[in-house]
């Protein structure tokens, strides 16, 4: 065979080059080809979600009819018997609740005020799970620390006084510490209480509540967070000398547990009812507030998915199931009864989606699973592209979903939204309907519809 010449050769290169490119392009496209049967599907769902307040209006219902909703309390059992009734009346399946034993704490009468030099009150909200004082209350001068190497500096001088960490908030991961560990530190350097400036931005005054976490080996010691504005007082008043007296009083209690429970309601898989997606919120709140953003909000929108599925007469191959899980706040008792109750089908659960970030203007998801399934998740985003909630994050997942998810191994996800307001009204009173939009809501409702139909009846499953 005759050897090309220079210019044969450059030329039958380049169309080595355009057949490679050419198949490149086939294959992408042929790739993602599938998505098409759900383009239809995908602009009905988000026509039909966002062309109403319906979630709004429901979760206004919610947090009017039963306010705040903390676990062991009658107003989250109440809340929990009209979502069952209120799941069967929309036609939805296999709704039922699941129990599980949560703990009773109870807040009682509580209140903070500096006695000297001049009396003055704190806008304050005792601990989750913290103790009660004396029914006097108890009284001691104060000791402001910055952090908890300031508080190790200053160990001598914290005996018998309120503890006092004024830390400025820079995000949720970095100061909760202070609210879960400060009240066993501040006990450990012999204080009789500890005070918090509360997690979370400044916000005109209002406290943020939260659950602690005591340590077994010292004394359990009341504790409360204060604003953010009367930390910085109480900062100012020691740097310039002053010696500050705070009496503080606190009914809090803990009760025995509780029998409470998950609310589970489905569209069955018309294929394989067996393989199953999640998606979910929780049913509980703190007792502060109605409970609105955190997180009747995604109870709502994750139940209006499937509601919207069902009036369109979408009903995928696989079964979507929406769970309101029961005592995230203080606890987690519901994502943990609901890993031991499921783990057989733990194996069959392609995925399961948390919605616990507020339901405000959607960007997208967080995904947590492998680059195959994140690969196939990024492609179902685009359908999303049109209220622009197409963004795949990393690290997705939840508190409630966790438990289920790192047994069995399954692939998570949760909401992404604007989160730029979420931890000023973060387990205040300020948790109310009236900071939600509806049509962000809306928005929420059909980004989570779309992806959890298409991974319900894509032709595959979301590979582990």
């Amino acid at each position: 065979m005759p050897r090309p010449t220079c210019a044969r050769a450059a030329s039958l290169l380049g169309l080595c080059l355009l057949v490679t490119i050419a198949a490149r392009g086939l294959s992408a496209h042929t790739s993602a080809a599938w998505l098409d049967a759900y383009r239809d599907p995908a602009s009905r769902i988000i026509a039909a979600a966002t062309s109403n307040s319906d979630a709004w209006q429901r979760l206004a219902e919610l947090t009017d009819s039963f306010g705040s909703r903390l676990s062991g309390s009658p107003q989250l059992e109440a809340a929990i018997q009209w979502a069952v009734a209120e799941m069967r009346k929309d036609g939805l399946d296999n709704v039922h609740t699941e129990p599980a034993m949560v703990p009773h704490w109870v807040r009682g009468e509580e209140h903070a005020e500096i006695v000297q030099p001049v009396p003055q009150p704190l806008a304050m909200l005792g601990l989750g799970a913290s103790v009660g004082t004396p029914p006097g209350g108890v009284q001691a001068e104060t000791l402001v620390v910055k952090s908890f190497d300031d508080l190790q500096q200053h160990s001598r001088e914290a005996a018998g006084r309120i503890v006092v960490f004024n830390v400025p908030f820079t995000n949720y991961g970095q100061t909760v510490v202070y609210r879960s560990d400060g009240p066993s530190r501040a006990a450990r350097a012999g204080a009789v209480a500890m005070l918090l400036r509360s997690v979370g931005p400044p916000g005109l005054r209002t406290p943020h509540t939260g659950v602690l976490r005591y340590a077994d080996d010292v004394q359990k010691i009341p504790a409360a967070a204060i604003s953010t504005e009367d930390a910085d007082q109480l900062q100012r008043m020691q740097d310039r000398g002053m010696h500050v007296v705070v009496r503080l009083v606190m009914g809090a209690q803990t009760l025995p547990d509780v029998e409470s429970a998950n609310v589970v309601g489905e569209i069955t898989g018309r294929e394989r009812p067996e393989e199953i997606v999640v998606i979910s919120g929780h049913s509980d709140s703190w007792d502060v507030g109605r409970g609105a953003m955190d997180d009747g909000g995604g109870c709502v929108i994750t139940w209006e998915a499937l509601r919207v599925l069902k009036r369109l007469n979408l009903r995928p191959k696989r079964t979507i199931r929406v769970v309101f899980f029961v005592n995230e706040e203080n606890g987690t008792r519901g994502g943990i009864a609901y890993r031991d109750r499921h783990g057989a089908e733990l194996p069959n659960h392609l995925l399961m989606l948390e919605s616990d970030s507020g339901v405000f203007r959607p960007h997208g998801f967080g995904f947590t699973g492998t680059e195959p399934a994140r690969a196939i998740v990024n492609q179902i985003a685009m359908l999303l592209r049109p209220i622009d909630a197409d963004r795949i994050g990393q690290g997705g997942g939840g508190t409630d979903i966790g438990p289920a998810v790192q047994a069995g191994k399954v692939p998570a996800m949760s909401l992404d939204v604007d989160g730029s307001r979420y931890f000023l009204i973060h387990h205040t009173p300020a948790d109310t309907v009236d900071k939600l939009d509806p049509a962000d809501m809306s928005r929420c409702v059909a980004a989570v519809a779309v992806m959890a139909y298409v991974v319900a009846d894509m032709p595959e499953r979301l590979p582990r």
